[in-house]
């Protein structure tokens, strides 16, 4: 039996090997080819496609351009003018830098590439059929920039061309690439068209305003109002972006961008973060949505991890996981309802300060003559209200029937104040059933769900009360054994210290055992099994785990529910005005500890067309 010889594999076969890796369809092409134009600092970038850019993909933009000498080397492997040495690599912040796009593409399609530099009188175009004939450059008209020309993608290797989806399948894929590129490039103008017909037209985006419309555009309007602009800078990173708050969630993750130094990724650890961030703000199955940039030193980010560059290593994984944690849950826990239900117009800052700095206040209940969209029909008299946990625990104790409830008394007509003194929440009203509060806000109608309000105001007092005291330990009466692979056996043993921070003493028993002899005492009865492999999983991805934090969480969080006060509980005007109080300065008021929501506000417009007032 004779063995085969080792032989030297053909240039052409071996550039479409390559394309197998970075030409997977016409979205990937699209995705090469705007980079460069993104690299090539062009300020106006044409796409067009024909039958989902299998037939046709045109690009063309008005960058720096190419040099003529350069347009042959453009169309071999590893040739860039991005990178010329190792030490360039690792601080690489233009998109491309392998060399391998053009020869891969050029390889399995035909190919024409004209380019005029800033300088030149006319310009020069080169062109491939997939054959390694040579490139030879020939003079061309074409204004400053670079249009790149493929048709019938392919063509070449039939195999592949079978594996290609329906053209409005191939389409959508490319128009996503569109606009993630176009959510990170706002300096940038794009026009995409895909047979003939414009699919859509941004211009340059360079105010505030701009931006946030480009956004609303790509992501839709319900997005960017129920967003948050966010910017988090520390240790020499920086997170901006818009966050979408935990009531606008979505059941599918398909509104989600990250972006590291521009560059669109998709990351185990940034996710793990961003879901780590939202854990019990999220109502369950829900996924967050986000537009979110991160920046950063070039050299503490791995881009060559991938030929398709989708995905990036951090240098410091913990501190990277950390940064993206911290920025998106101090975010979420700043919306309060006075930057939430105010955002236009400011409510008086000594009214407010002084119903969310104190737990003593005072507040009563009037009744106007005629409604008047410049009157309240509050104002504060001289009673004290006591709203302390102790308080909160003892409106659950009892339960009275809705139908016993009294209606609120009234003072004067005449106890009318101005609206600039109303604060965030306004104040309360009625009861509906004992299950909402109603209350006259600045802009309308406020409607609270009592028991999901009150459940995250002792929540998060709950959790303030366990972080003051630490961690308190509880030793095992009999150790529990863990077993374990020998890779998670090693990373147990070298994580022995930050199991110990968490509460847990956790020692190697042997090659693939674990044993541990000590826990957190609110865990007792907890599977320690589980608890102790999901940690060793969330230290794979990041460095660490908030394993820990989340075990207390939820069981917080039955200790907050079973705390609050609930439905068919009559409850005072005063109690209800504490409540409001109470909410205004609790963080992640916006939703209880399962996700739901808390409070709803309905403006005076919205009010008005549900009776066709003004019309």
């Amino acid at each position: 039996m004779s063995s085969k010889r080792i032989n030297n594999l053909p240039t052409q076969l071996i550039n479409q090997i390559a394309a197998g890796e970075v030409v997977e369809r016409p979205a990937s092409v699209v995705k090469e080819l705007v980079e460069n134009s993104v690299d090539a600092k062009a300020k106006k970038i044409d796409i067009e496609l024909e039958e989902g850019g299998v037939k046709l993909i045109k690009i063309t933009d008005n960058g720096h351009g190419i040099f003529k000498e350069d347009l042959k080397l453009a169309l071999s492997r590893h040739a860039t003018s991005k990178i010329s040495s190792l030490d360039e690599l690792e601080n690489v912040l233009s998109l491309g830098f392998r060399g391998e796009a053009l020869p891969s593409i050029s390889s399995v399609s035909r190919l024409k590439l004209t380019s005029r530099q800033q300088d030149d009188d006319y310009a020069w175009q080169v062109e491939s059929d997939g054959s390694e004939k040579s490139f030879e450059a020939q003079p061309a008209a074409h204004p400053k920039g670079t249009t790149l020309e493929m048709r019938e993608l392919f063509y070449n290797v039939p195999a592949r061309r079978k594996f290609l989806k329906r053209e409005k399948t191939e389409f959508t894929h490319v128009e996503n690439v569109i606009k993630r590129m176009a959510l990170s490039y706002f300096e940038i103008a794009w026009t995409l068209k895909h047979n003939k017909k414009v699919i859509f037209s941004l211009p340059v985006a360079s105010t505030q305003e701009e931006k946030e419309k480009r956004v609303s555009y790509l992501c839709g309007t319900a997005f960017i109002e129920s967003a948050i602009a966010l910017e988090f800078s520390h240790n020499n990173m920086t997170m901006k972006g818009w966050l979408a708050l935990p009531t606008f969630s979505r059941s599918q993750a398909d509104l989600q961008f990250f972006y590291v130094n521009g560059r669109v990724v998709r990351d185990k650890l940034v996710t793990h973060a961003v879901r780590q961030a939202y854990h019990d703000v999220l109502y369950h199955g829900r996924h967050p949505a986000y537009v979110l940039f991160l920046e950063c030193d070039p050299a503490q980010v791995d881009v060559n991890a991938h030929p398709a560059k989708h995905e990036v290593r951090f240098r410091e994984s913990r501190s990277a996981h950390d940064f993206i944690f911290q920025s998106i849950h101090q975010a979420i826990a700043s919306v309060k309802p006075e930057n939430e239900a105010n955002t236009a117009d400011e409510v008086n800052n000594e009214v407010v300060e002084q119903s969310s700095a104190s737990f003593n206040a005072a507040h009563t209940l009037a009744r106007p003559t005629q409604y008047s969209a410049s009157s309240f029909q509050q104002k504060p008299l001289a009673l004290e209200i006591k709203e302390t946990q102790h308080f909160y625990e003892n409106l659950s104790s009892q339960s009275v029937p809705v139908e016993t409830m009294a209606t609120p008394q009234a003072v004067a007509s005449d106890d009318i104040v101005d609206v600039t003194e109303v604060p965030p929440l306004g104040y309360a009203v009625a009861q509906i059933k004992g299950i909402y509060i109603l209350a006259e806000s600045k802009k309308g109608l406020i409607i609270v769900d009592m028991h999901a309000a009150h459940e995250r105001i002792t929540y998060e007092k709950l959790k303030v009360s366990i972080e003051s005291e630490g961690i308190k330990r509880q030793p095992l009466l009999i150790p529990v054994t863990v077993p374990v692979g020998k890779e998670e056996a090693n990373l147990a043993e070298e994580s022995a210290d930050f199991f110990h921070g968490i509460g847990l003493d956790v020692s190697r028993l042997g090659p693939e055992n674990l044993v541990v002899r000590e826990i957190p005492a609110l865990l007792t009865g907890a599977n320690v099994v589980a608890l102790v492999t999901d940690i060793l999983a969330d230290i794979k991805i990041s460095g660490g785990s908030m394993k820990i934090q989340q075990e207390y969480n939820k069981l917080l969080a039955q200790m907050a529910c079973h705390g609050s006060v609930r439905a068919n509980r009559k409850l005072t005007i005063h109690e209800m005005n504490a409540l409001l109080r109470e909410m205004e300065k609790t963080e992640r008021i916006g939703q209880c500890n399962h996700g739901r929501p808390t409070w709803v506000e309905m403006d005076m417009t919205t009010l008005d067309k549900l009776f066709m007032r003004g019309q």
